[in-house]
């Protein structure tokens, strides 16, 4: 998409499209957000839960662990009950993705290096062909296979890029290529310099992430300096932040990096100061306060929120609404960059919610009409 200043277009690398269900894959399809339950898949209930949590929080797509029988046959339960397409995580046992196909996996993640034998491959590769299902060939620093281990003495991108193209390969000699590669790796370093050798390799989809990547926060600096320099250079179709937190949380870091570089919108974009001695309001409390109560919001609307009147006016001028501190308690409200009104702190955050969730309204009726007059 080009954005609307030169300094700020991203060329995307050109890739195969595939799809994962309904949702398109390389290309120039937007780049999609996933996250992976991690609720037992036998407790259908919540898993199914999750993921609506997910959707709410703007998911894409959902990979769902299947390590038994059972939960494939929990599969089969989720799928219809979801609104996003599922992806199976395979490990170590192939008859997993085959039951998996079967119970409307729209797409099956593998990992060749512990998936067994090529026979068995060509098993899943002939049970995604005839379920419609895609494939992920996720390749891990950390579960490389032996011959690569003793070719190159530890796990390098020369390493991981080898795996992910002589397992595309097999995909290929087979005549299938709905597939994806990642090749994920938890030092950013290794991660995005494979994933750059790939880029240059091959036009496949890749699918990026940076993985155990950590805590909320920790996990959220690494996948922003990862993904995010990776999608800066265009290459990247797909994305999951891998945090140890809740899977919505994970979706919520995946949009910001891509609303951060103008790749996609969803949402509410707040701008922020970090606040100061010279702050007419607690711009910290107040912000906590709206990312809470505006997370309901779908429709890309940009915020800006400043505690004194030196940034103030001017963040307002780029934003769709704007809040900046004054002196008295009283505070001034823009709309599309010009002054509008003044009000006071006790009720600024309510007014502010009520202003946001009707230009929001007001946005979709607009988007709408098109549609009605077809």
């Amino acid at each position: 998409m080009m954005s609307y200043r030169p300094y700020q277009h991203i060329e995307r690398r050109k890739s195969r499209q595939i799809h994962v269900g309904g949702v398109a894959v390389g290309g120039d399809a937007p780049i999609s957000v996933q996250t992976m339950t991690n609720t037992p898949t036998t407790d259908v209930e919540a898993t199914i839960a999750q993921i609506r949590r997910a959707e709410i929080a703007g998911v894409d797509i959902v990979r769902v662990s299947v390590p038994d029988e059972e939960s494939t046959a929990a599969l089969a339960k989720i799928v219809p009950e979801v609104g996003v397409p599922i992806v199976a995580d395979i490990h170590f046992h192939y008859r997993r993705a085959i039951e998996a196909a079967k119970a409307g996996a729209a797409c099956l993640r593998i990992n060749p290096g512990n998936i067994g034998s090529a026979e068995r491959v060509k098993e899943v590769i002939r049970a995604a062909r005839d379920h419609g299902c895609s494939i992920r060939i996720g390749v891990n620093a950390g579960s490389l296979e032996k011959h690569l281990l003793e070719k190159y003495g530890e796990p390098n991108p020369e390493a991981l890029v080898e795996s992910a193209l002589w397992h595309a390969a097999h995909l290929q000699e087979h005549d299938f290529h709905e597939f994806k590669i990642s090749v994920k790796a938890s030092d950013v370093f290794l991660a995005v310099a494979a994933y750059q050798q790939l880029a240059e390799a091959c036009d496949h989809p890749l699918h990026l992430g940076i993985t155990e990547a950590g805590s909320r926060r920790t996990g959220t600096v690494k996948s922003a300096i990862g993904i995010g320099s990776l999608l800066w250079a265009g290459i990247g179709d797909t994305i999951r932040v891998s945090l140890s937190d809740e899977p919505e949380e994970e979706v919520r870091v995946g949009w910001e990096i891509l609303k951060g570089l103008h790749l996609r919108h969803r949402g509410v974009k707040i701008i922020s100061c970090p606040s100061c001695a010279r702050q007419g309001f607690d711009v910290i409390r107040t912000v906590e306060a709206l990312e809470k109560r505006l997370e309901h919001i779908q429709v890309p609307i940009s915020l800006s929120i400043i505690g004194c009147v030196v940034n103030g006016p001017g963040e307002a001028l780029l934003t769709d609404l704007g809040l900046t501190g004054g002196g008295a308690g009283r505070h001034m409200v823009y709309a599309a960059g010009r002054t509008d009104h003044t009000i006071g702190t006790e009720e600024m955050v309510e007014h502010i919610v009520s202003l946001v969730e009707a230009k929001a309204a007001a946005l979709k009726a607009k988007a709408a009409v098109p549609k009605a007059a077809e």
